[in-house]
């Protein structure tokens, strides 16, 4: 996880070419036992999330009631099927990340977005604390325009309550999920293989106020 400082993007033409089949990956959570690439029951939905390393960001979600699965992965860049070290030469633009599996009727995608601001520090761009490179930044993947609304919205949000305590502008990007790539087995729950193992996440420090009353303005944007 240490060392790659890959902090801009690269060009198609840069990208890596990538493969045509799927890396392996696990086939069931190690928590829960529940597939990794389902079938996932009717009317749950997905959201995927990028804050950092993505063993700690997994962690974050798969206790959370109503979450049926999480999964770690790669998306937002050009290459297809990286792996791993690909992704951390920094020449594929992919992200680390997180898919989350959820009931909506249990947890609501607001909840979800609460988590994920309250994880991390969404200002530092190309970076998570001591973790630098593109595959660390901050992003919301959204998989509709009900989605979309909220994540902006609550952007707005927390960006209110950041600056107020001295924070600079929030950098997370949002937007249309991507294809999104199963990571390989080894690093699908890590945190709970590993319970010691390295966790680099440490949010602000800073509520967001989504759950608290405050109510987000659809169509709000930041």
């Amino acid at each position: 996880m240490f060392g790659f400082k890959k902090i801009a993007l690269p060009t198609k033409e840069q990208a890596l070419p990538g493969r045509a089949n799927e890396i392996r990956t696990a086939a069931s959570h190690f928590v829960n036992h529940h597939a990794l690439k389902g079938p996932y029951p009717d009317g749950f939905e997905k959201a995927v999330f990028g804050f950092g390393c993505f063993w700690g960001a997994e962690k974050a979600f798969w206790s959370l009631a109503g979450v049926y699965v999480t999964a770690v992965g790669y998306a937002g860049g050009m290459t297809p099927n990286p792996t791993y070290e690909e992704v951390c030469s920094g020449r594929t633009g992919h992200n680390e990340v997180v898919l989350v599996v959820y009931d909506p009727k249990t947890v609501s995608y607001e909840q979800l977005l609460k988590t994920f601001w309250e994880g991390h520090d969404p200002t530092q761009g190309m970076r998570q604390g001591n973790d630098i490179g593109t595959q660390y930044r901050s992003g919301i993947y959204t998989f509709s325009s009900a989605q979309k609304q909220a994540a902006e919205a609550s952007k707005a949000m927390y960006e209110n309550e950041l600056k107020a305590k001295r924070y600079g502008a929030i950098t997370t990007e949002i937007i249309d999920a991507p294809e999104f790539y199963f990571a390989e087995d080894y690093h699908q729950q890590y945190l709970a293989k590993n319970p010691f193992g390295y966790c680099g996440h440490g949010g602000t420090g800073v509520s967001c106020p989504i759950g608290t009353g405050a109510k987000l303005t659809q169509g709000a944007s930041a």
